[in-house]
């Protein structure tokens, strides 16, 4: 039996010049239609027409265009303390952004759409094992710092979780299995982003993965503004009082959640959107930079970054492009409702891919050669939006540590490294004797900080053996 779609909804795909959707419904059997036609309903086809037209015309447009321009280094830049002043100014900055969190103005989002593929597991990435010795998985440690800073606070500070289609389910089922690392499920909001339909890239027909199945790809971090608000977290969040939002990915277990003194510099500058930077390991490394272009601050991608000014050295032989982005931000709750309602803070970007597709015989192509354009949305092109973005240095051994990469560099064994590291450090500044090669793990719900450790310790306290320090152990030590 001929399955038809709605008349709207036809309309609309025949304006956007997707009759082949509208024809291929037809082909369907009546249950697998109306699942189809649940997923077109939920596409902007006259935004998906609008970008695909954008996408074929230009595209033999090439990035680099901002060698261009002239680039320079942020100057609206806090860097790491040195000297006594400096310590002065940051302690101030931490004192604000504690206050900020006492008053239960500040929430947390983490971006956990994607899949540990590279690191060879299926599950969503915010599953994968990387506590040193507990193995514990990126999304404890990041809810136990959280329970930390609101035991602390003796408020709320509710934590929204992006996931993605592919993530969604599985993330549900783990956070409840978990019973949400004990925190209040209200304030553990998953919400899911959106998607946009690939694109042929020579006729801009929508692709098919599968019979009834549009070929969708998530819409990218920049996707999470509006998700959010679909989800109703930004109401609720403003109904809360929630203020200031910090913003991370799921994929570094160094990341400082609701650090205060980032926090409070955002506050103290009256910051719309700050950005924490740290030091590039060299020139060839894959990662986006923050830069200042015709006064205006915003991020280069690397793979936008011409060779010859991400190669450029200053008069002490140094990067001169040298702010890498760790992806961790501060966002003002009211700046981000203006940029919900302008196109302009947002632009979708074209990407050119190879993608899988059902052919006119509904057999499944392969390609090997990119295919088809591929659209979504960044965050940090808000920067140039703000009023005021703010750039803040960050500790790059304490701070930014990601799993990317199975092996080598920003790989599982390099991160928990790292995270040992630190820990050792932690240990030696609160006085304890520690060799660097005894195993060690600091648990988020004894130490979010350095300074949590000092007066912990009975003088002369040594540890030759591996330790994973938890609540329980600690107490061990003291009694």
């Amino acid at each position: 039996m001929t399955t038809t779609l709605p008349p709207a909804l036809a309309e609309r795909l025949a304006a956007a010049g997707q009759q082949h959707l509208i024809q291929h419904a037809a082909t369907l059997p009546a249950a697998a239609a109306a699942e189809f036609c649940q997923q077109l309903t939920g596409i902007d086809w006259p935004r998906v027409a609008q970008l695909t037209q954008a996408a074929i015309q230009n595209a033999t447009v090439t990035a680099g265009s901002v060698a261009k321009a002239e680039v320079h280094p942020p100057r609206d830049l806090v860097r790491l303390p040195q000297a006594p002043a400096d310590h002065a100014r940051w302690n101030e900055a931490w004192e604000r952004g504690w206050e900020a969190l006492r008053s239960g103005k500040v929430g947390v989002i983490v971006v956990a759409g994607g899949q540990g593929t590279r690191l060879g597991s299926s599950s969503p990435k915010g599953m994968y094992p990387i506590g040193p010795l507990s193995q514990a998985p990126l999304f404890q440690l990041f809810c136990e710092q959280l329970r930390t800073w609101r035991r602390r606070a003796g408020c709320a500070i509710p934590y929204a979780v992006m996931t993605s289609s592919a993530t969604h389910a599985e993330t549900l089922a783990f956070f409840e299995s978990q019973s949400w690392y004990g925190l209040p499920p209200e304030d553990l909001r998953l919400f899911q982003q959106g998607h946009m339909p690939a694109v042929d890239a020579s006729t801009g027909a929508a692709l098919l993965s599968a019979p009834g199945q549009l070929a969708l790809s998530p819409d990218g971090h920049g996707g999470m503004l509006a998700a959010m608000a679909h989800a109703e977290i930004l109401q609720d969040w403003a109904s809360r009082g929630i203020e200031t939002l910090f913003y991370h990915q799921v994929d570094n277990p160094s990341t400082p959640l609701c650090d205060p003194a980032f926090l409070g510099w955002h506050l103290l500058r009256q910051s719309e959107v700050s950005t924490k930077v740290v030091a590039k390991r060299d020139a060839q490394e894959k990662m986006g930079v923050l830069v200042e272009v015709g006064g205006v601050t915003q991020i280069i991608e690397y793979s936008d970054l011409p060779q010859e000014l991400a190669e450029q050295l200053d008069e002490r032989g140094r990067l001169r492009i040298w702010c890498g982005n760790t992806a961790m931000h501060i966002f003002q709750r009211e700046f981000l409702e203006r940029a919900l309602v302008d196109d302009r803070a947002l632009p979708f970007h074209t990407a050119r891919k190879a993608v899988p597709y059902l052919d006119a015989t509904a057999v499944l192509q392969t390609p090997q050669q990119p295919n088809a354009f591929k659209f979504e949305r960044f965050m940090f092109d808000t920067l140039p939006w703000a009023k005021t973005a703010l750039v803040v240095e960050g500790s790059r051994a304490d701070e930014f540590n990601p799993v990317k990469n199975g092996q080598g560099q920003d790989s599982p064994e390099t991160a928990r490294t790292a995270l040992q590291a630190m820990y050792r450090r932690w240990l030696r500044a609160a006085g304890v004797s520690i060799g660097d090669d005894v195993p060690v793990e600091i648990s988020p719900l004894v130490a979010v900080t350095a300074e949590d450790l000092l007066n912990q310790f009975p003088a002369g306290t040594a540890i030759t053996e591996p330790l994973h320090l938890t609540p329980e152990r600690l107490q061990q030590f003291q009694s």
